[in-house]
């Protein structure tokens, strides 16, 4: 069966930092692009972050661009999530998602997924 698993969320203090990773089982994810969404209470989802298969682009939302980096490990078939500076508006649950589907960088950030984690909650506060 495939899926994907999320980990790292936490408390952690404004300007702190927090890595999120997506850990894939039954595939490779160096053959898949995946993204990372986040959805906070009361709010719609926001694609954040994605990166395409192979590792071949990488995208931000501007809410977090320049703060946050994504990443791939292929040998652990692993996706980082590196978020640095967080703030408040941060806090939600993060979830990672995956798809075989070849993306371009503009569509990865609001294209549908295949495969989603259970999520991870990321609480930013003082």
């Amino acid at each position: 069966q495939l899926q994907v698993v999320e980990s790292g969320g936490g408390l952690v203090q404004p300007g702190g930092s927090l890595r999120l990773s997506c850990v894939g089982y039954g595939f490779s994810l160096d053959y898949f692009a995946v993204a990372w969404f986040r959805q906070a209470p009361g709010k719609g989802r926001e694609g954040i972050s994605c990166i395409g298969h192979s590792g071949s682009f990488t995208n931000y939302a501007d809410s977090v661009k320049g703060r946050f980096s994504i990443s791939i490990n292929d040998a652990q078939n692993t996706v980082y999530l590196q978020m640095n500076s967080l703030k408040p508006e941060d806090t939600a649950v993060y979830y990672c998602a995956a798809t075989g589907r070849v993306l371009s960088q503009e569509m990865c950030l609001s294209t549908s997924y295949n495969y989603w984690g259970q999520g991870t909650q990321v609480t930013v506060s003082s």
